[in-house]
């Protein structure tokens, strides 16, 4: 069978050019470090990758909100600690008010104390956050939690939040509330405000029943509070706990995922270098064949 010399040199063509293709579709897989560059090359696997890099997106921004959430219910609890503290603090003076050996003037004395540990609960209840959100005013973040409407006012304080939570999405259908409400701390400030006063009376009397109601009824409230309070501290532990339980899950998916990737997509750089090789080594063979049979002649025969 006769070939033609244009036949010849468009099938050598071809076969140059294909052995280059080969040749470069390896280097690029070398330099991306890719099994795969092209969905084409395997549709099934990459569907599969493609699967998994959604799954370790949604992972990734799972336990970035972890992160976050973690980090803002540690500062809830430790600001709710402060107000424990004066809570306990405020309870000690009401014990001790309620002794009926106390003078007028160790009332009044533990009426300016008083006062400041309201002050001081006061100001932790509306603390803000970095961005000047406000801690436990539910989703009003942008209310302070409490409104002191001034001395003489009824009531002086006022709850001025909501008690609505701040979902945090950190898992699959799963939601953490990123904050507490303080709605029971207006009560309590209205009520120690009023032991203030009613201790602060020039001459106030221990045994008067109208003192006593007074410190019985401030002692109560903060038993109430505390209680509560105390419970919202055992419930943002709580759920740090769960926070810690749901990022370990996570980071076990996400290393699978990675594992999965790799075992799938990344390419075996050993079985590249051995194809890079052998299509050098032929691409080099076909090159050298091509010019030695294109440089023969009839005429150097004659």
């Amino acid at each position: 069978m006769r070939i033609s010399s244009t036949q010849y040199h468009a099938t050598m063509n071809q076969a140059l050019q294909n052995a280059n293709a080969r040749l470069e579709h390896v280097m690029k897989q070398m330099a991306s470090g890719q099994r795969y560059l092209l969905p084409s090359d395997n549709p099934v696997a990459n569907v599969r990758l493609s699967r998994m890099v959604r799954e370790e997106a949604t992972l990734t921004q799972y336990r970035d909100n972890i992160a976050a959430l973690k980090t803002r219910l540690t500062q809830n609890e430790t600001t709710l600690g402060s107000t424990v503290k004066d809570m306990l603090d405020a309870r000690d003076l009401m014990v001790w008010a309620a002794d009926g050996a106390n003078a007028s003037e160790d009332l009044q004395a533990m009426s300016s104390s008083l006062a400041a540990l309201r002050d001081s609960l006061f100001y932790t209840a509306n603390t803000k956050d970095q961005e000047g959100r406000s801690l436990f005013s539910g989703t009003l973040t942008n209310a302070p939690t409490i409104t002191d409407n001034g001395a003489g006012a009824s009531p002086r304080y006022q709850f001025t939040g909501n008690t609505a939570r701040q979902a945090v999405v950190v898992g699959e259908g799963i939601t953490q509330a990123a904050n507490v409400s303080l709605d029971e701390m207006d009560d309590l400030l209205n009520q120690l405000d009023t032991a203030a006063n009613t201790l602060s009376v020039p001459g106030v009397s221990a045994n008067n029943p109208a003192t006593r109601a007074v410190v019985a009824a401030t002692l109560q409230s903060l038993d109430d509070t505390l209680s509560s309070v105390n419970g919202k501290i055992a419930g943002l532990g709580g759920a740090q706990n769960i926070l810690d339980t749901l990022d370990s899950n996570h980071g076990s998916v996400s290393v699978a995922n990675q594992q999965s990737m790799i075992t799938l997509g990344q390419l075996d750089y050993g079985e590249a270098a051995t194809r890079l090789s052998a299509y050098s080594t032929a691409l080099q063979a076909t090159q050298k064949s091509y010019s030695k049979v294109s440089g023969l002649s009839l005429f150097d025969l004659i």
